[in-house]
């Protein structure tokens, strides 16, 4: 079955998660760490993004953030290519790092919030990283230091966490860690992380019972909510995937991108199409990238297809148009 589209919508809540490849290591060292964090905090604030809750471990890690008014891919497409780079680089490794795509969750913010950032900070415990919630309170690859005080992170949202149980930052940061500790005992909750019609109802119990009854329940694996939360999303969507099909129709296309930015610098089409790494060209080819990505949705895959050259040097020049 073909993956289905991401649900990159700006402004939304996502739960994000990133596996090493084959469950290998993606962090051989602290300092592999430390690096992922400092460039994940750069690319945050620049979009714009707010982070609840955030956990590293030694082969994937969860991320829980609301996106910019640029959605969640440029940020995490310039934070995991980065990333690749640098760890292949200090490693002396080659080869694929990550598993696939990372995976993204849109979530009920209204319903899920809470929930998500406590079972995201319990990560470390649940996998038996460290045994007590004293330690979690000291283990600095989790955003639940930082929410309690113990570290800083600016680019953590520490004060919209804690507002949800509180008035105050002190009492907060007291309802914040007790309902941590409350939570130690849920286990793994696969509802949280799980696929399709089960995550969206809530379980397998609730599945069961709608069965029972004959109802039917919208569910989609790419979101974490109820029926009308999914159904309001996949309409959005739907909405977006039509003014998409309109530009297509109004014979829009990467061709004619192509044709235009030509013109417009004397530089021939051939040349940007046979690979050429003359600066002019490869600066003219980042160009017609990021209209081709952003005007008709293609991915990068398919924008190297018409322009001669690899998918990852796309990436990378995507990525350069959007560091302007």
């Amino acid at each position: 079955m073909p993956r289905q589209a991401r649900l990159d919508i700006p402004g939304a809540l996502h739960h994000i998660m990133v596996r090493g490849i084959n469950k290998s290591n993606i962090f051989d060292t602290e300092e592999d760490k430390s690096r992922f964090l400092e460039r994940l905090g750069q690319n945050v604030t620049k979009g714009n993004c707010s982070v609840y809750a955030w956990a590293l471990m030694d082969n994937h890690v969860h991320i829980l953030f609301k996106s910019g008014k640029h959605g969640i891919s440029a940020v995490m497409r310039k934070l995991l290519t980065w990333y690749a780079q640098y760890f292949n680089h200090r490693h002396k490794r080659t080869g694929h790092l990550f598993e696939n795509r990372y995976k993204s969750i849109l979530c009920d913010e209204d319903n899920y919030f809470l929930a998500l950032v406590r079972y995201i900070h319990l990560n470390p415990l649940r996998a038996n990283v460290v045994k007590t919630i004293e330690e979690l309170d000291r283990y600095p690859w989790s955003g639940h230091r930082t929410i309690i005080g113990k570290a800083k992170h600016p680019w953590t949202d520490v004060d919209y966490v804690l507002s949800q149980f509180a008035g105050t930052r002190r009492k907060g940061m007291a309802e914040y860690r007790k309902f941590i500790q409350e939570g130690i005992g849920l286990g793994k909750q696969p509802e949280l992380t799980g696929g399709g019609l089960l995550r969206s109802l809530g379980g397998w119990s609730q599945v069961i019972a709608r069965r029972r009854t004959g109802k039917a329940e919208e569910g989609d694996e790419r979101i974490l909510g109820n029926s009308d939360f999914v159904h309001a999303i996949l309409e959005e969507m739907d909405e977006r995937e039509l003014r998409q099909l309109k530009v297509k129709r109004s014979g829009q296309t990467i061709q004619k991108i192509i044709n235009e930015e030509c013109k417009n610098t004397g530089i021939s089409p051939m040349e940007i199409k046979n690979g050429t790494r003359r600066r002019a060209a490869c600066r003219l080819r980042a160009v017609i990238a990021s209209r081709s990505q952003t005007e008709l949705g293609l991915s990068s895959a398919e924008i190297a297809r018409h322009l001669g050259v690899a998918t990852s040097s796309i990436s990378r020049s995507i990525q350069r148009i959007e560091e302007k």
